[in-house]
């Protein structure tokens, strides 16, 4: 493992500059860096699937301004825009709720309540989650897997590491708001990053697996939970600091020995 450590280390400090995010290696975080709205900041880690030269344009072309302005505009502004699983209604509904969330409270309060308890970053993101579809009635299967649904708990009421999805979204979008550095946005300085969760995707979840962090074969929070467990043996307070070279491994298909 010590020859792993070395690895990751390099990589990380390799990587940890602006300059890794660019139009010719895309990724939603150069889009999201420009903003220091949390509300703007979730929606680009919300869209952030699919292809990232997509992604990058969807959230280039997205006036985030819209949350300021009336559901009426809204409805107006975004018509015709649609992406992959969302349909054009679909992202209006989206924008509408954001602007709703964003008058009620700010997502760093609703998130803390609920995280300040156990330190428990998944109570956190279960919070905002609730909130959000709390504040609209529309539903499709679009909108329901843009916004993610609450996760699935046992008979004692606590959230279940397996029959949940990663969810990888929901965690990048805590690594961009509370690490600070030279790529991530450090917008929130009441969450510890010793409690952050790796946002395991398929390129660091198969990553993984070759470098021997994580010997386990499905593909769910129990193993973005393993993961980040065995990068703690790294880095004790900071474990996801590995999570975009580990992502940059796999998406450049770099040789691993």
């Amino acid at each position: 493992m010590k020859n792993i450590k070395a690895l990751l280390d390099k990589e990380v400090c390799n990587r940890n500059s602006a300059c890794e995010l660019s139009y010719e290696r895309p990724d939603p975080l150069l889009v999201a860096s420009r903003y220091t709205d949390e509300y703007t900041v979730l929606l680009c880690a919300l869209f952030a699937y699919g292809n990232a030269k997509l992604i990058v344009k969807l959230l280039d072309g997205f006036d985030f301004s819209l949350l300021n302005q009336s559901e009426e505009h809204i409805q107006k502004a975004l018509q015709g825009v649609y992406y992959r699983f969302q349909n054009t209604q679909d992202i209006i509904e989206v924008f509408k709720t954001f602007r709703r969330l964003k008058q009620e409270e700010s997502l760093n309060a609703c998130f803390y309540e609920a995280y300040e308890k156990e330190h428990n970053v998944l109570e956190g993101i279960d919070a905002i989650i609730r909130k959000i579809h709390g504040l609209n009635s529309y539903a499709s299967k679009g909108y329901g897997f843009l916004i993610s649904s609450p996760f699935k708990r046992d008979k004692h009421h606590t959230i279940k590491a397996i029959g949940n999805p990663p969810y990888k979204r929901w965690n990048m979008f805590l690594r961009w708001m509370v690490r600070n550095d030279a790529l991530d946005l450090g917008l929130w300085n009441n969450i510890s990053t010793q409690d952050l969760i790796l946002p395991l995707d398929t390129h660091t979840f198969k990553v993984s697996q070759k470098l021997g962090l994580l010997t386990r074969t499905t593909y769910d929070l129990q193993s973005a939970l393993l993961i980040t467990q065995k990068l703690k043996e790294f880095d004790k307070e900071d474990p996801t600091k590995y999570d975009f070279a580990l992502y940059r491994i796999g998406q450049e298909k770099l040789i691993i020995s």
